[in-house]
């Protein structure tokens, strides 16, 4: 393997990373045919297995625990079966979690997703239910959530922001959590599915061409629309750059300047499912740049890891032995 890679991926081993963000909890429950109802035109199941996966911000946490980063979990959750399974799964990764904030007054984020199958018929979803509760935090979850987060922040080599329309990142604790990773040195990525517009400060902004679309409020319909779009965020937002991922046509990194960067699939074998693989990018961009990777070299892995995310069912992770053997298949010299 390249020595510069090698390098790389053997400097994001034990990277403390603090993530911050909207932890949900997807349920996957499974059930056979049985017959159609006599109450109801609907399938009756019976009921195979349940499980758990971490979802959302707990899923870039999870994915920086199998690239080898130590993960610090940053978030609020209920007091009920859903949470206990993310401690579960996550301490279980060498995760710390007591940053996780129990709040009895809301449920924890799940999203159940509900597969039917058979001896002769393939396995597909034919529901999900979710669970969520955005009012805001009160003063006194708010006042802990806030406590964990400035503290993981002095002790880490990085942060990210994982911003799923929920209530943990609100603008007030976003802005105090990026001024304290200014202050002491801390690089940060954020992730908004809804209102990227918002993290004033941020040194990488990660968003796929959908969402910048709707952030930027206009079509981008060509490579020079998409990179002008990037381009006017990265300096709205005052960043270092802003990783857009594109599907099939790979990521394009906007930098200061104007510059930017192409990075296409090199493999493309199969997709499968591309739930989570924005985790996977952001998890792995941010080890990579806190083990020293430069904004391109950074993206160029994360491309990889995504690569694999997406060839593996449901919400996965990618661990630092796959990472390793794709980057040096794929990547070379970089």
């Amino acid at each position: 393997m390249d020595g510069k890679i090698s390098g790389i991926l053997e400097g994001m081993r034990g990277k403390r990373v603090m993530i911050l963000g909207d932890m949900i909890a997807d349920v996957y429950l499974t059930g056979k045919i049985s017959r159609i109802s006599r109450e109801a035109p609907v399938l009756v199941l019976e009921h195979q297995d349940e499980r758990v996966v971490p979802g959302g911000a707990s899923n870039v946490v999870h994915n920086a625990a199998t690239l080898g980063g130590a993960a610090v979990a940053v978030g609020v959750v209920g007091e009920d079966k859903a949470a206990d399974g993310l401690r579960t799964i996550l301490s279980g990764k060498g995760v710390e979690v007591s940053g996780l904030v129990a709040d009895e007054g809301r449920p924890t984020t799940a999203k159940t997703r509900v597969i039917a199958g058979g001896r002769a018929t393939v396995s597909q979803q034919i529901v999900r239910i979710d669970k969520e509760d955005r009012s805001p935090l009160s003063e006194k979850v708010f006042a802990r959530l806030r406590e964990f987060a400035l503290a993981a922040v002095e002790k880490a080599d990085g942060a990210v922001l994982s911003d799923y329309g929920g209530s943990v990142v609100s603008d007030t604790l976003a802005a105090e959590v990026i001024a304290a990773c200014k202050k002491h040195g801390v690089p940060t990525i954020v992730d908004s599915r809804y209102s990227i517009r918002r993290f004033v400060g941020v040194d990488y902004v990660k968003q796929n061409d959908a969402e910048l679309s709707d952030a930027m409020g206009e079509e981008l319909t060509d490579e020079t629309s998409l990179r002008a779009a990037g381009e006017r965020l990265r300096a709205e937002l005052s960043a270092r750059g802003v990783l857009v991922t594109r599907g099939e046509k790979g990521m394009t990194l906007c930098l200061e300047n104007g510059r930017a960067v192409d990075i296409p699939v090199v493999d493309k074998s199969e997709v499968f499912d591309v739930s989570g693989a924005g985790d996977t990018c952001v998890a792995a961009f941010i080890l990579a740049i806190a083990a020293g990777a430069s904004p391109e070299d950074a993206a160029r892995l994360a491309n990889v890891a995504s690569g694999i995310a997406v060839r593996k069912m449901g919400t996965a992770t990618v661990s630092m032995e796959e990472l390793r053997a794709a980057a040096a298949q794929q990547l070379g010299g970089i």
